[in-house]
């Protein structure tokens, strides 16, 4: 057992679409793996300070994705990580090429219907879809996922996303994930 465990992934980074539940199944993941938990959107807000809507307005789209890939080099160089990366994270520099040399990469591809869903379930205020309504939303998130699909695809292995709504199937996801990638969990 301890020698699977030694072969594991140090690292699983997980990408896809805001709404798709990299962040939800990410903690599933640590939880069961006992591994650190980090969403990329918190470690940048945490180490500048300041929100991403802030970055975004003081330094723009251009600033931001310059911090964004340079705390991203900072994250996946800690071991026994779960990283949850932002949906624009693998679309630009080399993000998407340098994640599939740090680790196992996981491309959670929802369908817009399931992704429109958990953003309505969700808490968090998602800047880019304020003053949108319901149709809007759906045709926004089509044609990004449309736009962001080729770089996504890229990962070391993609999984279909249900819906998320109860802890049960978010653990039956992790555990699905888990046997995927072939990891030993802990003892």
């Amino acid at each position: 057992m301890t020698e699977n465990l030694q072969n594991n992934p140090k690292r699983i980074i997980i990408i896809g679409y805001m709404g798709a539940g990299k962040t939800t199944l990410g903690r599933a993941l640590s939880k069961i793996l006992g591994f650190s938990f980090y969403d990329l959107d918190w470690y940048i807000e945490t180490r500048m300070r300041k929100s991403i809507a802030q970055i975004f307005e003081q330094r723009g789209e251009e600033g931001f994705r310059t911090i964004e890939c340079n705390m991203l080099h900072e994250v996946a160089e800690f071991e026994n990580v779960i990283i949850s990366c932002g949906g624009g994270t693998p679309c630009f520099f080399d993000n998407m090429e340098y994640l599939n040399q740090q680790g196992e990469t996981v491309y959670l591809n929802a369908t817009t219907d399931i992704i429109c869903k958990h953003l309505d379930m969700s808490k968090n205020v998602r800047p880019l879809l304020q003053g949108k309504s319901p149709e809007e939303v759906k045709s926004f998130v089509d044609e990004q996922v449309s736009k962001r699909n080729a770089f996504y695809m890229k990962a070391k292995h993609i999984i279909e996303v249900p819906l998320m709504d109860s802890r049960e199937k978010i653990f039956t996801m992790a555990e699905q994930l888990i046997e995927t990638i072939g990891i030993s969990k802990k003892a």
